[in-house]
């Protein structure tokens, strides 16, 4: 699969993680949903300084380019759907419960600037080998990690005759202790066997981007364990 073309996004998974960039183990720490727009991933970097040396005649002697610095990701998720939970783990702002304990809004508050949450997003691949006699699953995917997001806020909300679109803001930060992941996400053998990431990203990657066989979750409206991968081993 040489040539994969992107068809469009299809499911989305946010995950809470710690201080440090790990994934929290429980009940009540991941998101699945396919009810977005878009996910933007603007990339943030700084030009570097330009070296020009300038004779007194004008003449410029030499040039050096200033070699520019790459600080991350800027994400905008554009979403349709009014979930608690996933404001909650975007955000780190508390849910408000209703009489049964099951959650029914959201308190806005300040920005929870140590909190973080990770980003997979799963999107459909144009391509017939996915579907040849002799493949493995039923389908590919281009499969995007961001593992850990910061500085999740919501930005402006109007409320009118118009469908509401919800945009929820974040940067990217390297390193951070994701490590394989929590989930089964690639191919780990020539059967299609689902498992972890075969690798770890680097500490100084912010993203990661692969072609995989491995089926997206279902989305959910409500909360989903992560108890799979490192948590087995925690």
């Amino acid at each position: 699969m040489t040539c994969p073309l992107i068809a469009n996004a299809d499911v989305m998974r946010l995950t809470r993680v710690d201080g440090c960039g790990r994934p929290i183990c429980g009940d009540d720490n991941a998101f699945v949903f396919d009810c977005f727009a878009s996910l933007a991933m603007n990339a943030n970097t700084d030009d570097g300084t330009d070296v020009k040396y300038t004779a007194a005649n004008g003449k410029v002697c030499g040039f050096k380019k200033g070699c520019p610095s790459f600080n991350g990701y800027d994400i905008e998720l554009d979403f349709y759907s009014v979930s608690p939970e996933l404001i909650e783990i975007a955000t780190g702002n508390p849910v408000v419960y209703g009489f049964d304990g099951r959650p029914i809004g959201y308190d806005d508050c300040s920005i929870q600037c140590n909190s973080g949450f990770a980003i997979e997003l799963w999107a459909e691949v144009l391509n017939t080998e996915a579907c040849a006699a002799d493949a493995v699953g039923e389908g590919a995917w281009i499969y995007f990690l961001m593992p850990w997001v910061s500085n999740g806020q919501l930005g402006d909300l109007e409320v009118g005759s118009d469908a509401v679109t919800l945009t929820l803001t974040g940067s990217t930060r390297a390193g951070g202790g994701w490590g394989v992941g929590p989930y089964d996400v690639m191919p780990i053998d020539a059967a299609g066997t689902a498992g972890t990431l075969l690798t770890p990203l680097g500490s100084n990657c912010h993203r990661r981007t692969f072609v995989t066989t491995v089926a997206p979750p279902k989305p959910v409206c409500e909360y989903t364990p992560v108890q799979g991968g490192l948590c087995l081993a925690s």
